[in-house]
């Protein structure tokens, strides 16, 4: 259900001003305003004209952040942005309040008619996941392909790990959490993410360590953040129990778009043993299975995502404008 967040990780409403957003060499940041919405949309500019565009989005307590890696070592081959949902990474909360998956979903339905980008590549991990399900069923004329990295769909049997995460969609749990673990630096906030999302967190360089600390600070200086974990926990959740036309597995089901899903042999948080549900549900899907991946595959093992992305555009005929092959 989490990318990038665990439940108590930010402990403090500091009134301290913001720490700016870093961007990576290469990446442009800019704000797009709609009615009632601003999203911040990171980008990298494509190597040439004609390249397929493509849309990642980020999972629970996430930021389009998550995605640098992997946008760094496509960008020879896709037209990339990443957005960051309302209410994190750099986008202020919806005016509605709104957090559930298909408030989410909204957002980003609504961003990709404005932009005119689409139809586009669609990918999103965790909790991006579910929501990039929903707008493939609903407006399957805005994806041509999709990519899910462990995405957040309903399970029988939670794993024991992310259940502190489900509940946060509990009233009252977030402000406990707060308060036990309100002592808590910025780096021992990260250190506790990275153990439940990363399958080894020795992965993680100390350059990207660095970087995940200073977000980590930036977070704990944002009023409304605890509030959009929250609210958004309780989306997933809701949509878990979801019947009917409206159920994520049934969404899932009506997707037309070519599919490939990602999963981690070593994810925490969502189970390894739905990836073959997964692979039933969506009628023309692909599986990548990473035995040694956690939850964030595409930060853990950006090159072999990459590469399994770059397969799916090939075979799908969505690199017929000469785009390279990578690495």
């Amino acid at each position: 259900m989490s990318s990038t967040e665990q439940p108590g990780a930010l402990a403090t409403t500091a009134t301290r001003e913001p720490l700016p957003v870093r961007v990576a060499e290469g990446e442009r940041l800019r704000s797009v305003t709609l009615p009632g919405l601003t999203l911040s949309v990171r980008a990298r500019p494509p190597a040439r004209p004609g390249l397929p565009s493509v849309l990642y989005v980020h999972g629970l307590g996430g930021s389009s952040q998550n995605w640098s890696a992997l946008m760094a070592l496509l960008e020879d081959t896709v037209d990339g942005e990443a957005i960051d949902l309302p209410g994190f990474g750099d986008s202020p909360p919806p005016d509605d309040g709104n957090y559930s998956v298909s408030g989410h979903a909204r957002a980003v339905i609504r961003y990709l008619d404005a932009a005119g980008r689409g139809p586009v590549q669609l990918v999103g991990n965790s909790l991006g996941g579910a929501v990039v399900t929903r707008v493939a069923a609903a407006r399957p004329d805005l994806v041509r392909t999709l990519t899910l990295v462990s995405p957040a769909l309903p399970e029988l049997r939670v794993q024991r790990t992310a259940v502190p995460t489900a509940l946060l969609a509990v009233p009252g749990v977030t402000s406990l959490f707060a308060r036990l673990t309100k002592d808590m630096t910025a780096e021992q906030r990260t250190r506790g993410v990275m153990a439940l999302c990363y399958g080894d967190p020795r992965r993680v360089t100390a350059e990207g360590f660095a970087n995940a600390v200073h977000e980590m600070e930036r977070r704990m200086r944002l009023p409304y953040f605890w509030d959009a974990m929250t609210r958004s926990a309780r989306g997933v959740v809701d949509a878990y129990t979801l019947g009917g036309q409206h159920g994520l597995w049934r969404q899932a089901e009506r997707v037309l778009a070519p599919t490939l899903l990602v999963y981690g042999g070593r994810d925490q948080l969502v189970s390894y043993r739905m990836a073959q549900r997964a692979a039933r549900a969506f009628r023309d899907s692909r599986l990548l299975t990473l035995p040694d991946a956690g939850h964030v595959a595409m930060m853990e093992y950006p090159e072999t995502v990459a590469a399994a992305i770059r397969e799916l555009l090939a075979d799908t005929g969505e690199l017929s404008f000469g785009s390279g092959s990578g690495g």
